[in-house]
């Protein structure tokens, strides 16, 4: 769809589009100047809706249920708006329509906050925008695209005065928490591995893009769509809506989804900070599109007192050992079809693909139960304060409540940690990894794929 609201007057376009750099002296805004900065608890926000396909479908209803106040929608396809107003009735009765975010954060005077769930490649730069223009972010997961805006929006986000939230809603999970603090007390004993995997795909796999292209529907602007990614055709159901995840120009298949829920629970508790290295194995690797199936072992070295760490992410039909498993399929009759599994010298956690499961074993125990339904278990103090729902502890955040629990600092290493993966797996081939400096050491090759100097057309 075209866009039809007015321009940008150049300063505020040069403004927000400066938000790619210097983090320091970007966010600093004068006392006053954002209307957020002034809420309190009992106010009800105003909020933005930015890429209105399924995943903000939820959003949306949680903060009218709330009672706070969807001021805006943002789609560059105006069906997916038509849909999400159909959806929720009188709640977006009052909404304005816009197909250009930037427009939105221009014209939108009361605005407080935004949802982000655009695809992964415009993650970013709309976060950046908003940043730039005072406005509390809650973003979905991965946080970004590539491994440098990551750390680019974590910076952002410390010297930004806005309440960030990322969208790995298990944070939010009872039983995260309750893992937490069985690691914590040592409950599993020391632990040496970490073990995520996640079914085979619906997205487009192993393959490169189809050599025919279909006429572009009057209701989308697919250039826009496109933002920073070379052009390419359109070509139906191959991309919009729903299967961009699997092309690499938009997404980063399984692992760059759910890196950010498997790893959530393991990298708080056991303070992980960078792998030195990272194995891959996989079928279909160097296409357009992610690996048709993968292994991608990540190795932490030794810190303080902890040991060395192995995490592992199977994906598209790869599996944990049998062997690894068997007391999981011995409780369970079969392998769960996600999970995430703490082997820890003492005994075993389950916490599944959002780390919102908290089943556990000690050696010696016939199988895995409950936490709440284990003897020793129950001998552990609550520690961690519980939260009401993810976006919830946004929202309190942003009208001066505690703080989220998965700021954009938190979701960018995240991020980070799984998209190295990523990097090895488009090298193909195993990697040394230099997180701090964002590099493979020896390998120039590979800095193509940790950051991406695309189009600004539409930044």
């Amino acid at each position: 769809m075209k866009n039809t609201s007015p321009p940008l007057g150049l300063s505020r376009r040069t403004f927000l589009r400066s938000a790619g750099s210097a983090a320091g002296s970007l966010l600093i805004l004068p006392s006053g100047i954002v209307r957020g900065q002034g809420l309190k608890p009992g106010d009800k926000l105003n909020v933005a809706a930015i890429g209105m396909g399924g995943q903000i479908q939820g959003h949306v209803s949680n903060l009218l249920q709330l009672g706070h106040n969807v001021i805006a929608l943002c789609d560059v396809d105006s069906r997916q708006i038509t849909g999400s107003q159909q959806r929720h009735g009188e709640g977006l009765a009052t909404a304005k329509s816009y197909s250009d975010y930037r427009v939105l954060l221009e014209k939108e005077k009361t605005l407080d906050a935004v949802v982000i769930a655009t695809p992964d490649h415009w993650h970013a730069p709309i976060c950046k925008a908003a940043m730039a223009a005072g406005k509390h972010v809650y973003c979905e997961k991965p946080l970004t695209h590539t491994i440098a805006e990551a750390r680019e929006l974590r910076e952002l986000s410390k010297a930004s005065k806005v309440v960030t939230q990322t969208g790995n809603q298990g944070s939010a999970s009872t039983n995260l928490r309750r893992s937490m603090e069985l690691i914590a007390a040592d409950f599993f004993g020391p632990i040496s591995e970490i073990h995520v995997w996640h079914p085979e795909h619906s997205w487009p796999s192993g393959v490169d893009r189809p050599a025919t292209a279909d006429a572009v529907p009057t209701e989308l602007n697919w250039d826009f769509w496109l933002g920073g990614a070379a052009v390419r055709p359109y070509k139906s159901e191959i991309y919009h809506p729903a299967k961009w995840r699997g092309w690499y120009d938009f997404g980063n298949g399984s692992l760059g989804d759910f890196c950010c829920h498997g790893f959530n629970l393991p990298m708080r508790a056991l303070n992980l900070d960078y792998p030195t290295r990272i194995d891959i194995s996989g079928q279909g690797l160097g296409k357009e599109s992610f690996a048709a199936s993968c292994t991608v072992r990540y190795h932490f070295p030794k810190r303080d007192d902890r040991a060395p760490v192995k995490m592992v992410f199977y994906t598209g039909g790869d599996l944990p050992p049998e062997e690894l498993t068997a007391d999981l399929r011995g409780t369970f009759g079969s392998l769960p079809r996600t999970g995430c599994l703490i082997v820890g010298t003492k005994g075993q956690l389950q916490s599944g693909l959002w780390n919102s499961d908290c089943y556990v074993k000690l050696n010696g125990d016939k199988k895995f139960v409950g936490a709440d339904n284990h003897p020793a278990a129950k001998e552990i103090p609550m520690t961690i304060p519980r939260a009401n729902g993810h976006l919830n502890e946004w929202v309190d955040a942003c009208l001066g409540g505690p703080k989220v629990f998965a700021d954009f600092d938190h979701g960018g290493h995240l991020t980070e940690i799984g998209l190295a993966g990523i990097v090895a797996l488009r090298l193909q081939k195993s990697i040394d990894w230099d997180g701090p400096n964002m590099k493979v050491p020896g390998t120039p090759e590979a800095d193509q794929y940790i950051r991406r100097e695309g189009r600004t057309d539409y930044l």
